[in-house]
């Protein structure tokens, strides 16, 4: 009998710097593989219709990730910050996406959720995780290396 599954992974290391270059936040969490991550993944073993995931956004909504396909978007991105556009960087059946979150004007930004998505705005979300609320001032820069591991 053979027994064979897929199990869709991830987990995130966020850094955030202040103006100086110094780390004000460094950690390690892991992430919800939504639904609708797991059906997008699915969906290119038939073709490619729809877009690569190829931005990260940050929000401020510390409601738990859920992974059904009603939690498509994070609980409150924030307008202050646009998507970033990820880099990528797949080796064997790992794929890192990288986003870098710069200065911003106005006020600090409560952040507490992260997801990555296919598209600048809307899209499909894979991923989103919540994390304790760190704050990030306009003259803070966040980066995000995110890895997704299909094993």
């Amino acid at each position: 009998m053979i027994n064979d599954s897929i199990k869709v992974t991830g987990a995130l290391d966020v850094k955030v710097f202040d103006a100086n270059g110094n780390v004000k936040h460094d950690f390690h969490v892991k992430n919800t593989v939504m639904d609708v991550g797991k059906i997008f993944i699915a969906s290119r073993m038939a073709g490619t219709s729809s877009a690569v995931m190829s931005h990260m956004a940050i929000g401020t909504d510390n409601t738990s990730a859920s992974a059904n396909t009603d939690d498509t978007t994070l609980g409150a991105e924030t307008s202050l910050m646009t998507r970033s556009t990820v880099t990528t960087t797949p080796s064997g059946a790992t794929i890192q996406y990288v986003a870098e979150f710069g200065t911003h004007t106005g006020v600090d930004i409560p952040v507490a959720e992260a997801g990555i998505f296919n598209a600048s705005t809307g899209g499909v979300m894979l991923c989103r995780t919540n994390f304790g609320v760190i704050t990030k001032t306009a003259d803070d820069t966040m980066t995000i290396t995110w890895t997704i591991t299909i094993a």
